[in-house]
């Protein structure tokens, strides 16, 4: 291979990472995942080691680079850092995440393909998408976890999508990726080996074939509704933890909500009381006995401070980002899965004070305990999620059993009118689908939205302005396989084909 055609592969899978993102929210054009997956395994499936490694670096900054270019607006709008430092730590952000979650997996696929000699392209094919979503799951839990961008979001809104309460998203991920691939393998392979090529690629079309009988499948059921407002109260950013802003941001959601207080359920957003729990007490009095006397339920987020149960005295104070029931509602929520940076600061002592974006206001917060209770209102059992928690999808199916109805809560004003919000919101919707449950998410300044539980969205309320979110939601019971089971068919499937690709090839060299 020519130097001129070698750099072609290099900038051709670059662009095909960047157009990747396309096939998510807002976007949703979801055939350009097919196209640039195939793209991706075309540049890579024959090459050294060493070539393929560099294209997966390459292939994961596409991705990054464009599918989280809304890191940019937190860093340099809200953490104070000048346009070149942003630019700086934004792309490197984006080759960390590419260096970690992407370049990792054309290496493995490269020293794979060579150790078990599969030469036969439709083996390759298994093995590529294989892998693909195993390092989308390891994306889930490595280093805290970022998972971001699963092939299997853009499935969302597609008959395809009857498969997320069986397998979940790294399920639809397997699927896309196994499709690509094949099509790849199926287009280059020569005639003695095309065959078996085209039959792999006619049994993964029939799990798409199959979607549509199984989109008729219920696997909850409805036992009761609720009725409920979600707040959204659209507190700027820059003023949020302003100590003289604070009272107003209290008059902001009492005055939304004076007129809401018939209803079943009422939300606010993820701290949209900007005051430690300590410092709150006679407005969460005040709440508590408006709440009471109304037979309503108040659910919403607060920072809390350990200390403001029984340990005043204690010299370490532990801070948490929380939930909290008031009138009918009873119990809290600390938040489990924090975000770096944002709610805490990795290796705090070499990092915080050397420059504002790592000492950004609630950036000292403690997880919670994965042994909660969960929240209830006199006819339902809620499974709360605060903000990021809802984009890990073996965690929130988890947290939903024995549940009747989801509520997440969040600020998304961190990334202003970028299009993380957008992810964000898809990747909630999902968690409703895998789980069968209606989900309310209530946002500081959108997308407040009520759910359902294929999915769908049946109310929101317009972005970036203050309002609210009147509905009636579905208390739902019964589990969805993915809830019973999680990614580990998946897992095991992946690892299968794998095996089988191996298996396969070791017979034709033999023969």
């Amino acid at each position: 291979m020519n130097k001129k055609t070698l750099y072609f592969g290099h900038l051709l899978i670059l662009l095909a990472g960047g157009l990747f993102p396309l096939g998510f929210s807002p976007f949703n054009i979801w055939p350009v995942l097919i196209v640039a997956t195939a793209v991706g395994f075309t540049l890579s499936r024959t090459e050294s080691v060493k070539t393929a490694t560099l294209r997966g670096l390459l292939f994961g900054i596409g991705i990054f680079g464009t599918g989280t270019s809304w890191v940019y607006v937190s860093i340099h709008n809200f953490g104070a850092a000048s346009v070149p430092l942003a630019a700086l730590l934004t792309a490197l952000f984006v080759l960390t995440l590419a260096s970690l979650l992407v370049m990792p997996l054309f290496y493995l696929y490269a020293k794979l393909r060579d150790r078990l000699t599969i030469q036969a392209p439709w083996q390759q094919a298994l093995l590529f998408a294989a892998l693909w979503t195993i390092f989308e799951w390891v994306r889930s839990w490595l280093l805290t976890g970022f998972p971001w961008l699963l092939q299997g979001y853009s499935l969302l809104d597609t008959p395809i999508q009857s498969w997320a309460p069986v397998v979940g998203v790294f399920g639809l991920s397997l699927l896309m990726a196994t499709t690509s691939a094949l099509i790849t393998a199926t287009l280059v392979s020569d005639r003695t080996r095309r065959n078996p090529a085209f039959i792999a690629l006619s049994i993964t079309l029939l799990f798409w074939v199959a979607s549509v009988p199984l989109g008729k499948k219920q696997w909850t059921q409805p036992i009761g509704e609720i009725s409920f407002s979600a707040v959204q109260g659209n507190i700027p950013q820059l003023l949020k933890w302003d100590p003289g802003y604070v009272q107003e941001t209290i008059n902001t959601y009492y005055g939304l909500s004076e007129q809401e207080w018939d209803q079943e359920l009422i939300i606010w957003p993820e701290n949209a009381i900007p005051l430690f729990y300590s410092q709150a007490r006679s407005v969460l009095n005040q709440l508590d006995k408006k709440a009471a006397e109304n037979n309503s339920a108040l659910i919403l987020g607060m920072p809390i401070d350990e200390r403001s149960e029984s340990q005043i005295s204690m010299p370490n104070v532990k801070y948490y980002n929380g939930i909290i029931a008031k009138g009918l509602g009873e119990g809290r929520y600390y938040k489990q899965i924090l975000v770096p940076f944002g709610e805490y600061v990795p290796m705090e002592s070499a990092l915080r004070g050397l420059i504002s974006f790592f000492d950004l206001p609630m950036s000292a917060f403690s997880p919670g305990s994965n042994d909660q209770e969960k929240l209830r209102i006199p006819n339902a059992v809620i499974t709360a999620y605060i903000c990021y928690e809802v984009v890990y999808p073996d965690f929130a199916a988890r947290q939903a059993r024995d549940s009747g109805l989801l509520i997440t809560i969040s600020n998304d004003t961190w990334f202003g009118k970028s299009i993380g919000p957008e992810q964000h919101f898809q990747m909630s919707r999902m968690r409703s689908l895998e789980t069968g449950r209606y989900m309310i998410r209530a946002t500081n300044d959108g997308i407040s939205a009520l759910i359902d539980d294929k999915g769908q969205v049946l109310e929101t309320i317009e972005r970036f302005k203050p309002g609210v979110l009147r509905g009636t939601a579905e208390v739902m019971k019964g589990n969805t396989p993915f809830m019973l089971f999680g990614s580990w068919p998946v897992l095991i499937l992946s690892l299968l084909m794998i095996v089988l690709a191996g298996i396969c090839a070791r017979r034709t060299v033999n023969s």
